[in-house]
């Protein structure tokens, strides 16, 4: 990750089962394959809709590989927020076998 060691993070296998998880990809993204779990605020409407992100626990932050994800970690991090960037991101979420489900009726996968 060329972010370093400036953006906290975590591998995917090591989300806890009951994490706040923030997918911050696009639409199109999201409804191809995320986390059941999974908030969806995408990047772009982030600063629009950071009163709905929790203050008072973690936040682990996901997106396609983990670039746009340590972004939004860094931002959240600097506005107070307690949060965790999820290297690798969804691609990495899968090639752990963590699940994924799609929005429609058609298979999940990571777009």
């Amino acid at each position: 990750m060329i972010f370093g060691e400036d953006v906290p993070a975590v591998d995917a296998a090591d989300v806890p089962q009951d994490a706040y998880l923030l997918d911050v990809r696009e639409q199109d993204e999201w409804d191809a394959g995320h986390a059941p779990q999974a908030v969806h605020i995408p990047m772009g409407e982030l600063s629009d809709r950071a009163a709905e992100v929790p203050r008072d626990r973690d936040v682990y932050v996901i997106c396609r590989s983990g670039m746009r994800s340590a972004q939004v970690t860094i931002a959240l991090n600097n506005a107070g927020w307690l949060a965790k960037n999820v290297d690798g991101g969804m691609k990495r979420w899968v090639e752990v076998g963590r699940p994924i489900r799609a929005e429609g009726d058609g298979p999940a996968y990571v777009a």
